[in-house]
């Protein structure tokens, strides 16, 4: 057996009715390989089947309706031949004899009207607008729009919705899915403060700013058992114009309710790595873990060695990595015997159509040991 310095991050762990072989995560990456019809392609069955050594992948943000669209060529899970397509993806992960989760993804008011049906506003929330960068649509750059507040009459359909790709995901063989709760896309539009203005039984209080990531909860655990099923949030990130004063208070809250699911793990984005909204100090696995007693999955800015100490203290039982991910496909195996990583990837390629940047990083060869 190989003798390695990070022996728990290398260990199995073995969950109600999953056997993760080791506890490293390929987090979701938006890759923009799937076309304007947003359909999968054995592009990204190479893709995904290269890093398939890793415990568990969670595939790049998969939009759940056209209404949740909302970044150039991602892929979708909400038509038959989108759900037809994705099989060719998890054969191939399965084929390596790994697991696969796909991530659900409603961007909300991160979208544009350019990419709505009938060149209708993107939803939100509320009607508060995204301030900061611009956003790549089919008609090029442009600046974010105020969202529409969606209608209370209208969740009922989100939700639905949620629920619906979650049965695609089943029909297409994946091993579980995970809900995006987090990067101020719409499920963290409803969490927090800052984008949730609302009057109805979806705003003001914890409980009701919560509602709506429970009932998506509830409705797609009606399609899988709760431990094929994650969530992710992000506490601290300022991406998509993020972050509100009472994070601590809302993302403890969201997480002791979520604890009473039994998921198959939480999924927190603790790194920095993206930024921090500088509103307090920055909330940690270790506090999160206070009142969430089930799998927790860190997340952004981890190395080999912090992340071993996160899975030695307890304070993580997962921890996923993303753009080292990128242009290591054998990540696994380089952390198992400390050898170097790759080059980081040129970002001009993360979102490109093509294989280069995307399928053309070489593994690691043994001849390199010295």
């Amino acid at each position: 057996m190989t003798q390695t310095n990070v022996p728990h991050l290398l260990s199995s762990l073995e969950t109600k009715d999953l056997t993760f072989r080791n506890r490293i995560v390929m987090a979701p990456l938006t890759r923009s390989r799937s076309g304007a019809e947003r359909i999968p392609n054995a592009l990204m069955a190479e893709y995904y089947a290269q890093r398939a050594g890793a415990g568990l992948i969670i595939t790049e943000g998969t939009t759940i309706s056209p209404q949740a669209n909302g970044w150039l060529n991602s892929p979708g899970i909400y038509t038959e031949a989108q759900t037809q397509a994705w099989k060719q993806v998890v054969d191939a992960v399965h084929a390596q004899n790994g697991l696969i989760f796909l991530q659900l993804w409603h961007t909300g008011r991160a979208s544009h009207r350019d990419f709505q049906v009938n060149n209708q506003l993107p939803v939100g929330p509320s009607a508060v607008g995204l301030e900061g960068s611009e956003v790549h649509t089919p008609k090029g750059k442009q600046l974010y729009e105020t969202p529409r507040a969606l209608e209370t009459a209208e969740i009922p359909n989100v939700i639905e919705d949620y629920r619906q790709a979650a049965a695609n995901a089943k029909q297409a063989g994946f091993d579980g899915v995970e809900i995006h709760g987090a990067n101020g896309y719409l499920i963290d539009e409803f969490l927090q403060s800052k984008t949730n203005h609302r009057t109805d039984l979806y705003g003001g209080s914890l409980e009701n700013r919560f509602r709506f990531l429970k009932e998506i909860t509830e409705a797609v655990l009606t399609v899988w058992p709760a431990s094929r099923v994650g969530v992710r949030l992000s506490p601290n990130g300022v991406f998509n114009d993020m972050g509100s004063p009472d994070y601590r208070e809302t993302f403890t809250y969201v997480a002791e309710q979520l604890n009473t699911y039994n998921l198959g793990y939480l999924h927190i984005l603790d790194g920095l790595a993206f930024g921090f909204h500088e509103l307090g100090e920055p909330m940690t696995l270790a506090e999160i873990r206070k009142v969430y007693s089930n799998t927790l999955m860190g997340n952004c800015g981890y190395d080999r060695n912090s992340a071993e100490s996160a899975i030695v203290s307890g304070d993580a039982a997962l921890i996923a990595f993303g753009r080292s991910y990128i242009s290591n496909p054998d990540l696994v195996d380089r952390f198992a015997h400390n050898w170097e990583l790759n080059a980081d990837s040129d970002p001009s390629t993360w979102y490109s159509f093509e294989a280069e940047g995307y399928t053309d990083f070489p593994t690691y060869q043994v001849s390199q040991v010295v």
